[in-house]
């Protein structure tokens, strides 16, 4: 019974790492795209909402996402796919993308705002952070719990290392 108390946790602390890697490497992408000076006029081909949530009591999110298609210099037609791109940009609108030479298809249509990137960033991590910090304390409060000392002079009640 007691390991459903460390494997939920556990399960919880792997999803927020993974969240935070993932937000470290999109902006690690995003800023590379900007420093790399390389960049193209691209076509937005379509844009398109995806929701999520609205089950019961819970709320509705709505994500925008633009397809993006431009020429690399090296004469490669690039296609690419982002999220929460600016809402006033429609289908056939001309934009400039960032994106590096190796890997073209991690372009980015976004303006160059390394403070913003950062400060979202840095956001993201502390909440991954305290949600892992939680998690540790949680289980570091199950385990003293649970491995209450019998020696403590008092007869416990069948095993639970309570003293009645």
């Amino acid at each position: 019974m007691d390991v459903f108390f460390y494997a939920v946790p556990g399960l919880i602390m792997a999803v927020a790492v993974f969240m935070a890697v993932a937000v470290i490497r999109r902006s690690l992408e995003m800023n590379r795209a900007w420093s790399s000076g390389l960049t193209a006029e691209a076509r937005c081909l379509r844009s398109f909402t995806t929701t999520s949530g609205g089950a019961g009591d819970t709320s509705v999110s709505t994500t925008l996402h633009h397809v993006y298609e431009f020429r690399a210099r090296d004469g490669r037609t690039v296609r690419f796919e982002e999220k929460n791109g600016p809402a006033t940009i429609i289908e056939g609108d001309i934009v400039t993308v960032h994106y590096i030479a190796e890997r073209p298809e991690k372009a980015t249509a976004h303006t160059p705002s390394r403070g913003k990137l950062a400060a979202g960033t840095v956001g993201i991590l502390v909440f991954c952070g305290v949600i892992v910090l939680f998690c540790i304390g949680f289980m570091v409060g199950v385990h003293g719990f649970f491995s209450m000392d019998d020696s403590s002079g008092g007869d416990d009640f069948e095993g639970t290392g309570l003293p009645f």
